[in-house]
């Protein structure tokens, strides 16, 4: 187990969804400070002030997790005062729901800049610094997407496999080299925080609720767990795939689920 209390939270696209309610109940939990990464300097601004009134210590900065330079300045800003984050979130996303052949290569560039490079730029500014300490942990906020394929997720879905296959990796190289950082990956389903508006569910794939996503997040941090993933069926989908047949699965998956239709009612965060 793990405790929160008196850590330093560093959590990136902390201004809105389920990365602001992680950093309240981080805070809530006795973690030290909160530092929030934004684009967005508005909300950030606002959001702080608020945690700021309510006695939490909360420091920010407007971070484009795709731009090399952007990150670098940043982290250099807080490594210089040594401020290395005892947890950090990486949870900086974006997504476009069309089918691949209709996306402007811009939209390509972007979510591989955000859900890829953005992820990888930020842990190797300071997984350094958490090795040379002996502690850390990261938290890599994936997807269900990075283990099941859909219709108008293509270039998503291919950005959270690949951070679910780096995250994974960089886990079993700080196993092995015993730095004493842990690494969690988070493979949910679609969270209702806006970014999957209009996406169409059922009972069997609910829509998720933030304060339910986060709270389980936290707790898998705290339980130093390899894997949370959520709800329950996501646990079943690398067992599921790897005994069926592909036809099998996708009929399966497909048809009797609705999965490969849940995208065609997408609209997105306005």
């Amino acid at each position: 187990m793990s405790s929160l209390k008196g850590k330093k939270v560093l959590i990136t696209g902390g201004a809105s969804g389920i990365g602001l309610l992680m950093g309240k109940m981080a805070l809530i939990k006795g973690a030290a400070e909160l530092c929030i990464w934004d684009i967005n300097p508005d909300a950030m601004h606002e959001v702080s002030e608020a945690l700021r009134e309510e006695g939490f210590r909360v420091i920010s900065s407007k971070v484009d997790v795709s731009k090399p330079e952007s990150v670098a300045e940043a982290s250099r800003a807080l490594i210089a005062t040594d401020w290395i984050p005892d947890i950090l979130i990486l949870n900086a996303g974006v997504v476009s729901g069309k089918f691949f052949h209709e996306h402007a290569a811009n939209e390509i560039l972007r979510t591989i800049g955000v859900n890829i490079s953005g992820v990888m730029l930020v842990a190797h500014a300071f997984l350094p610094e958490m090795v040379k300490r002996g502690s850390g942990h990261m938290v890599t906020i994936a997807s269900a997407a990075g283990m099941l394929s859909n219709p108008r997720m293509a270039v998503y879905a291919g950005s959270k496999w690949a951070v679910l296959g780096w995250s994974e990796s960089v886990r079993l190289e700080m196993e092995q080299l015993r730095t004493g950082v842990k690494v969690t990956t988070v493979t949910p389903s679609y969270i209702d925080t806006g970014m999957f508006d209009g996406v169409s569910t059922n009972f069997v794939i609910p829509r998720i609720k933030p304060e339910v996503a986060a709270a389980k997040i936290i707790r898998g941090i705290e339980r130093n767990k390899v894997f949370v993933r959520m709800p329950f069926m996501v646990y079943t989908l690398p067992f599921v795939k790897g005994i069926m047949p592909v036809r099998w699965f996708d009929f399966l998956v497909g048809k009797g689920l609705g999965v490969y239709k849940t995208m065609s009612t997408f609209t997105g965060r306005k």
